[in-house]
């Protein structure tokens, strides 16, 4: 956010479902397994760890993303919607 000419106190949270990604920002070793990692991994592992960003867990079933990124359920798509406030396109 200083690059844009914003100040800010207190680290930008990202929440996700996914435990391994959160524990591949977080652990600064390097594995065999990520040696792929694309380049933009290494700059969010750089983030982390001058403290710019922070990472929270989601639960998979409280996730609201998934409305937008996954196929879900019939139920789990209108508890979705209705935690969102969207309207049914038809009932």
């Amino acid at each position: 956010m200083a690059d844009l000419g914003v100040g800010q106190d207190t680290a930008n949270t990202i929440y996700t479902d996914s435990q391994s990604a959160f524990e591949v920002a977080r652990n600064l070793i390097f594995h065999a397994l990520t040696k792929h990692i694309e380049v933009h991994c290494h700059y969010v592992k750089e983030r982390f760890s001058a403290g710019e960003i922070s990472f929270a867990y989601v639960p998979t079933q409280d996730n609201l993303a998934d409305l937008f990124t996954k196929a879900l359920s019939r139920e789990k798509s209108k508890a979705f919607r209705k935690a969102l406030g969207l309207l049914p396109f038809v009932d």
